[in-house]
């Protein structure tokens, strides 16, 4: 069966070991013994031991890597005592899965050969199998029973954001490319980013039967877009994705940077849970994504470069903030930042799982 195919009795899965955890009861919206904490980019850079067993990997090969995918998603769980775990992995590996020739370039991101610009080059994208990703599954087996009660989050970008690296090339801070073909050939862009909502939907299916007990979905530059051109060229997408996952009854969760003015469209694509950079406060960030949904975030991360009585005092103002929610996920604003010191991040948590203590 492809893994665009929805199962024919997909059902919610049953309780598990992770089912009581704070983090998934958060991202229910029922009570928790504490606010659960984990953070975008915990498994990387700012580990010491991450760039000791990276040391040589290219960053595509370490990600197909089962046992060093197991490694690196363990460590921030073992150093900071986080509630969940993500799934160490990058979000063009289903597109390199699938063959389109890209490479993530050290200090530039991933960069792919053959941009997507015209209609033939929609051949590129075939549909994800789950053999494609073999890794992926044999590396979620080995973390859930490393993982014991701590959840894992899945993880995939979301058609837009994998739309502009396909159309652009590479990283960019314009993304002139891509909103050209979104003005200029609105049918071969619906028709793109629907083709990538098939292969991300297969790739957050391929985890969660692997065990996953949450996804996230990144749409990490959906703050580029206004929110009339969000609500028509990129929303229905990124519903289709959520709609595809929904029956097994795990959260999922909404990311993106820069979408203050997009909170309330990306808490219609079907979200659980919506992710909230730094730039909003959560309470107002409830206000503009509405009733029925958990909210995630928002220490901005360079917070953490300050002192220790700075950062308690920014997280005070987060839980501030968060104090009325329905469900709330304490994470920073967008990813750890590579020079972050690691102990300032698990006095972090200490201080989160104290400060909030029912």
């Amino acid at each position: 069966m492809s893994a665009n195919e929805t199962p024919a009795a997909q059902q919610p899965q049953p309780p598990t070991a992770t089912y009581d955890s704070a983090f998934l009861r958060a991202c229910r919206r029922e009570p928790v013994p504490h606010t659960p904490v984990w953070f975008m980019r915990q498994a990387g850079r700012s580990l010491p031991e991450y760039r000791k067993v990276r040391e040589g990997v290219p960053m595509l090969e370490s990600c197909m890597r089962p046992e060093l995918v197991t490694e690196i998603t363990l460590q921030p769980v073992r150093r900071h005592g986080v509630d969940a775990a993500i799934y160490f992995s990058d979000i063009v590996v289903p597109l390199k899965a699938i063959g389109v020739d890209l490479d993530i370039k050290p200090g530039v991101g991933p960069v792919v050969q053959n941009p997507i610009r015209s209609r033939a080059d929609l051949a590129q994208l075939r549909d994800l199998t789950p053999e494609d990703v073999s890794y992926v599954t044999e590396a979620i087996g080995l973390l859930t029973r490393e993982l014991g009660s701590t959840p894992l989050i899945g993880f995939a970008g979301a058609p837009f954001t994998l739309a502009s690296y396909l159309v652009e090339g590479g990283p960019s801070r314009t993304y002139e490319n891509a909103k050209a073909m979104m003005y200029g050939d609105p049918e071969l862009w619906a028709d793109l980013l629907d083709r990538l909502a098939d292969i991300t939907a297969g790739f957050l299916r391929v985890q969660i039967e692997a065990g996953a007990s949450a996804v996230q979905l990144f749409d990490s530059w959906a703050g580029a877009l206004a929110p009339a051109d969000y609500r028509r060229s990129v929303l229905p997408a990124s519903r289709k994705v959520f709609e595809a996952v929904a029956g097994y009854g795990v959260p999922r969760i909404h990311f993106g940077v820069g979408t203050g003015e997009l909170l309330g469209l990306m808490g219609e694509a079907g979200a659980d849970v919506v992710g909230v950079d730094w730039r909003v406060p959560l309470d107002e960030a409830a206000r503009r994504v509405g009733p029925g949904k958990a909210l995630q975030g928002n220490l901005d991360p360079t917070v953490l470069f300050a002192s220790r009585e700075a950062v308690e005092t920014k997280t005070r103002e987060v839980l501030d903030a968060a104090a009325g929610l329905e469900g709330h996920v304490f994470n920073l604003g967008h990813g750890v930042m590579p020079s972050t010191d690691p102990d300032a991040l698990t006095r972090l948590v200490e201080y989160v799982h104290t400060r909030t203590a029912r």
